[in-house]
């Protein structure tokens, strides 16, 4: 790109054919040049810092709104949803990219937290339920397997040397100041210039797109097939995406082309080596011969399937902490069928709830208020000195609602209410997390579920702009170890009211942490309170995947020595989990 500036020059300063070689011009626009790469990579990555939805908005989406939404509008709203859930992570925003008839998506993002999803308007007129499942299913793929995070990067670092290319088809597109009479350059002419000289950015940054994304386009198709159990659902878009046109019109289209379902650039030569995808012909055959285990015939139908089966999706057997780990960034068929179940047993007044706002935090303030009369009349008492009576009313209201709710659909209860909330300024997400602590204290006591409640909440609103999940700080358990002992002790005091057995889990989970043998190993649980779990949590984000991992293995032997699982002990293991990005299903089998 630096030689294709400095040919530029000297043809603008008119000493080309005379003068080839002129070492300080050539400096000069090597300098510069650098600095401008390096200021628009700093630049794209600063403004993408607030997460998927600018990315989104960039290609010109629009948000879907239930209230707002179509028939086909709240159908994909209702598929995300319950992939959302069963997965364990945060439901994303959907966008709809009005203006894009073409079909495709996108998932955009740097964590669970900020990610997004996107479609194009011409993917949800031409995919049936089936098929835009499986299309959601690959984007998941992308979002639990780290893959959007790796785009946007990517997609930040090379903004420097696609930008000038980039400008080039813009003034391209206005077509503005292209009249013969005008003196200087028409804008139009100096669009070609500027594709001209960018053609070699433009090339450097399809190979580099190539060699990232092809093969995560095969693991997510494969995913798609492992989360819904339906080859065909993913091969029938497949196929429909190489009959049909899947280019976008947007001039933001080649920066974040190596985000989508499918190509959205036309490459007409060297095609193996500069496609951001695999040839649609490959996919096909691939996701066709993939092996699905079939579901067992014999299974509950979801109308009479009892309680405690829903409660964590494995009735038939009981979870292993292997099942744990091996789930953590992952969708089983039997987890949607799950979800799919508990959603269908929500109350009216809380499904349509969860979409208006006040409502929303009227089901979290409405979580937290206690059972007891005199408590709950000081709880109220004080809400009303810090919201309007309106949230006041329709928290009480709501409360009669979840207090009928049975324990295991309070998480996912919670996952619906977050995008209604993030609809919210920072500010106001902030003055909701402090309003749920409030009331928690209002009772007088701080119970297992308010700090759940807590510590879901506050990661789940934290601003991308803030969030440390990026910056790894610990690479070795010697720097986390008192932490996890930590955490294991509250988690085996939770499961075990009797001071030897739960001894006996926090010693299970020692265990299985990596390097226990060299490091000193406490006979008995840690004391501690919740404001130290919070601070040991908040350092466990920072250590390495590696570490995470083990630590959830090792909260999931503590959990399951005893082969059973309160509901208490779900919910911390999950809140856990969560907490370290490291999002597990709502699975275990629950004993009452």
């Amino acid at each position: 790109m630096i030689v294709a500036v400095y040919i530029a020059m000297l043809f603008f300063f008119r000493l080309a054919p005379h003068i080839w070689w002129h070492p300080q011009l050539f400096l000069a626009v090597a300098g510069v040049t650098t600095v401008a790469i390096g200021l628009g990579s700093a630049y794209k990555i600063i403004c993408l810092r607030e997460g998927g939805w600018v990315i989104a908005e960039q290609l010109g989406g629009r948000e879907i709104i239930d209230d707002m939404a179509n028939e086909r509008e709240r159908q994909l709203l209702n598929i995300v949803e319950e992939m959302a859930i069963a997965s364990g992570i945060p439901v994303p925003p959907v966008y709809i990219l009005d203006r894009e008839y073409s079909i495709n998506a996108f998932a955009a993002g740097f964590t669970i937290n900020d990610a997004v999803i996107g479609v194009t308007r011409g993917c949800l007129d031409s995919f049936d339920r089936d098929e835009l499942q499986g299309v959601i299913g690959h984007e998941f793929s992308h979002i639990l397997n780290g893959d959007m995070g790796i785009n946007l990067r990517l997609m930040g670092l090379l903004h420097g040397i696609l930008f000038i290319y980039i400008t080039g088809e813009l003034l391209l597109r206005t077509r503005g100041g292209s009249r013969a009479h005008d003196k200087g350059m028409p804008l139009w002419a100096l669009g070609l210039l500027l594709m001209a000289i960018g053609g070699i950015g433009l090339l450097c940054g399809r190979l580099i797109k190539a060699a990232v994304s092809r093969q995560r386009e095969f693991l997510a198709d494969a995913s798609s097939v492992q989360f819904t159990r339906n080859p065909d659902a993913i091969a029938g878009a497949l196929e429909k995406l190489a009959n049909m046109d899947s280019r976008l019109i947007s001039p933001h289209a080649e920066s974040a082309s190596h985000m989508f379902f499918g190509k959205v650039m036309n490459v007409y030569f060297w095609e193996e080596m500069l496609a951001t995808h695999p040839p649609i012909e490959e996919r096909i055959r691939r996701v066709r011969s993939v092996k699905v285990r079939q579901a067992p015939s014999n299974r509950t139908p979801r109308s009479t399937t009892t309680q405690d089966s829903l409660a964590m999706g494995f009735a038939s057997s009981k979870a292993t902490p292997e099942q744990v780990v091996n789930k953590v960034g992952t969708v089983a068929p039997e987890n949607l069928t799950h979800v799919q179940g508990l959603l269908a047993q929500l109350p009216e007044p809380l499904r349509a709830s969860v979409k208006d706002t006040q409502s929303a935090m009227a089901i979290l303030f409405a979580f937290t208020l206690s059972s007891t009369n005199v408590q709950k009349v000081i709880q109220v008492e004080w809400l009303r000195q810090v919201q309007s009576e309106d949230v006041v009313a329709k928290t009480l209201a709501l409360s009669v609602e979840i207090a009928q709710l049975d324990a295991s659909i309070r998480l996912p209860l919670v996952d619906l209410v977050i995008p209604a909330l993030r609809q919210l300024p920072n500010v106001e997400c902030q003055r909701v997390c402090k309003t749920v602590q409030g009331l928690a204290k209002a009772n007088g006591k701080l119970e297992l579920w308010d700090f759940v409640l807590q510590l879901i909440l506050c990661h789940r609103l934290q601003s991308p702009i803030n969030s440390d999940v990026n910056t790894t700080q610990f690479n070795s358990i010697e720097e986390v170890w008192a932490d996890c002992l930590l955490i294991l002790s509250v988690l085996a005091r939770v499961g075990d009211s009797n001071i030897e057995t739960a001894t006996y889990a926090f010693r299970s989970g020692i265990y299985r942490l990596p390097n226990n043998s060299e490091l000193q190993k406490p006979d008995k649980l840690v004391k501690c309170n919740f404001a130290q779990v919070k601070k040991s949590l908040e350092r466990l984000r920072l250590a390495n995947g590696k570490i995470k991992q083990a630590v959830v293995d090792a909260c999931a032997h503590t959990v399951l020595t005893d082969n059973k699982v309160t509901s208490q002990e779900a919910d911390l293991l999950r809140a856990v989990c969560m907490t370290l990005d490291c999002p597990i299903p709502p699975f275990l089998n629950k004993h009452k």
